[in-house]
């Protein structure tokens, strides 16, 4: 038995000290509450695991994830994210940027299809990206009434410069494949059929490198990306709370649930 079979939602195979995790909610990958738990989890097991010695982090199927599961969003009520039964909930989707950071290993993200919100963070937050030509990449939290809190408004802006990241991320603008590439978003882009060789190549090489320089040239250019990180990530993740509780962000939820535009009054 696989020491990660006791994931549900997050499949990790490890073969020639490369681990594949993919995201496996079929058929859009959705993060529900279990997912975004999982792929917090294993990023210190594989962390932790010797056998291991690069990461290529994917999604099941035609998509990498639409993001956030905008249905569950519907039904729940007001504020309730606020508490798990007794106890005050803890956002994991908070934790995984740092979990990805803290990762010593390196991580390479093959974004296989439409890459969305919580999804693209974690792709983004990734050390090196190969993305399908005619993928689409977006943050749309703004777009279902939501602040860009769980780490969108950082490494959007790294990656693009601020003007620009606030535009796609103000607009919850859609980017595909070989526009994301081009404005130095993600590393290399390439045809649907080859993201995931395309990635597995650029695995093999930095497993088969001297792996302490690998793992600590990653490590020393993280401090810069943790500076970030610890400036905008709680101001950015209570903001986000806050919207979460107000009637626009409900509203949006519903009208995605069913099918229309939504109308905000600003509450």
């Amino acid at each position: 038995m696989s020491k990660y079979s006791h994931y549900e939602a997050l499949k990790v195979e490890v073969k020639d000290r490369i681990a594949v995790a993919t995201l496996n909610r079929p058929p859009y990958n959705a993060m529900n509450r279990t997912l975004i738990h999982e792929i917090h989890n294993v990023w210190a097991e594989l962390t932790d695991d010797d056998d291991v010695y690069a990461i290529v982090l994917t999604g099941a199927g035609d998509y990498f994830s639409v993001g956030g599961d905008v249905k569950q969003m519907s039904e729940r009520p007001g504020g309730d994210f606020l508490h798990e039964g007794e106890k005050p909930y803890r956002s994991r989707s908070r934790d995984m940027v740092n979990d990805i950071l803290n990762c010593d290993k390196p991580i390479i993200s093959a974004i296989n299809g439409t890459c969305a919100g919580l999804a693209a963070t974690a792709a983004l937050f990734c050390d090196i990206s190969v993305m399908a030509e005619d993928a689409k990449i977006l943050d749309p939290h703004a777009k279902v009434g939501l602040v860009a809190g769980d780490g969108g408004a950082i490494i959007w802006p790294m990656l693009l410069g601020p003007n620009r990241a606030k535009e796609y991320l103000m607009r919850g603008k859609a980017i595909t494949g070989i526009e994301a590439e081009r404005i130095g978003l993600v590393n290399y882009v390439r045809p649907r059929a080859e993201v995931l060789s395309a990635a597995m190549e650029l695995a093999r090489e930095l497993a088969d490198a001297a792996p302490w320089s690998v793992r600590w040239t990653k490590l020393s250019v993280n401090k810069a990306i943790k500076d970030q990180v610890n400036l905008i990530l709680d101001a950015s993740h209570a903001l986000e709370r806050i919207t979460m509780t107000m009637e626009d962000h409900t509203e949006a939820a519903r009208a995605f649930k069913e099918k229309r535009k939504p109308v905000y009054k600003g509450l």
